[in-house]
């Protein structure tokens, strides 16, 4: 796969990843793979109804992007186990990150999950959750993380990360810089956290730090608004978390995902030029939309207008293309 021999429809199009209705390879998908050539998409169970199924999926839209010329998909699903698992029986179904007792439960997670997505052809997972919610605080989270200490996320999560991606599935770690502490739901609203960065460094990070470190392959971005960190964006939004903070101070390479652009944290706030104008200046490399509708079409104009009206949004377009690839051509 030679950047160069890509249109700027291509390179705008690998930065989206959409979610879709339906359960085969319809218009719908045809449109998103060869006129926004888009570069994944992302399954719920809206669009699962069992295993020769969703398999049939995975293999005709990868086929289909093949016969376009376009590189492959990523094929993302969220399967933390427990609370989040859009993989119901007959999948291996796992009580879920509190219930882990130790780094072994870690294992037989990630080498189960991997095992069932790969036979699926689903290539990367929405998972571990890296976010610690502290004792004594009604966390949004609670149900989902694997602890109330920074140490248990970490080492339980880096057995995630590795095992999933030894297994040819790429991990997401999520969602940076930390939604722990937060008590309200982002799906919903804007949730804030009014945490300096000496409080998210000596806490929140440092689960992201051990997951750079095992060679995450993606980091997905709160909705959430660290009001001491960027007084005027979220983090998924925020040039100083996405790109000074994670890239330039944590020399994080992989790729970075937002998290849904449909929620209401976003969509109650911003319209969505706005918010794919702050994705490009801040070095956010895939934009998640997750419901059909227009904003997928209008992020990738709006991708598309800023890489050619601009030759460093160009340029630093190239340099996020190239991220994808890479992991695309180490896992596809």
């Amino acid at each position: 796969m030679n950047i160069t021999t890509f249109s700027k429809e291509q390179l705008a199009g690998q930065r989206v990843m959409a979610g879709f209705d339906g359960t085969d390879l319809n218009n719908d998908l045809k449109f998103l793979i060869d006129t926004l050539k888009i570069g994944g998409i992302i399954l719920f169970t809206r669009n699962l109804s069992g295993p020769d199924q969703i398999k049939e999926l995975c293999q005709s839209v990868q086929e289909y992007a093949r016969i376009r010329g376009q590189p492959p998909l990523f094929i993302a699903i969220d399967q933390e186990g427990g609370q989040v698992a859009r993989l119901k029986e007959p999948f291996t179904q796992f009580p879920g990150n509190p219930k882990m007792k130790d780094e072994a439960d870690a294992v037989h997670f990630a080498k189960v999950t991997a095992a069932e997505l790969t036979e699926l052809g689903v290539n990367m997972n929405m998972a571990p959750v890296m976010d610690v919610a502290p004792e004594g605080v009604q966390s949004i989270m609670a149900e989902r993380v694997f602890g109330h200490t920074p140490e248990r996320v970490s080492a339980l999560g880096t057995k995630v990360i590795r095992h999933l991606q030894n297994n040819r599935v790429m991990a997401v770690a999520k969602h940076f810089p930390g939604i722990g502490r937060t008590t309200s739901d982002s799906h919903n609203d804007m949730p804030f956290l009014n945490a300096d960065m000496a409080a998210l460094e000596s806490f929140d990070l440092l689960p992201f730090e051990a997951a750079i470190k095992q060679a995450v392959a993606g980091i997905m971005l709160s909705h959430i608004f660290y009001n001491k960190i960027d007084p005027k964006w979220p983090a998924s939004l925020s040039p100083r978390i996405a790109k000074k903070l994670l890239r330039n101070m944590m020399g994080f390479a992989g790729i970075v995902i937002t998290d849904d652009l449909d929620m209401g944290a976003i969509k109650k706030h911003y319209d969505i030029r706005t918010v794919i104008q702050q994705i490009l200046s801040a070095d956010i490399d895939i934009t998640l939309i997750c419901h059909k509708g227009p904003n997928i079409e209008i992020a990738f104009e709006e991708i598309l207008k800023g890489i050619t009206d601009t030759q460093e949004i160009k340029t630093r377009g190239e340099a996020s293309v190239r991220r994808i690839l890479k992991l695309k051509e180490k896992y596809l």
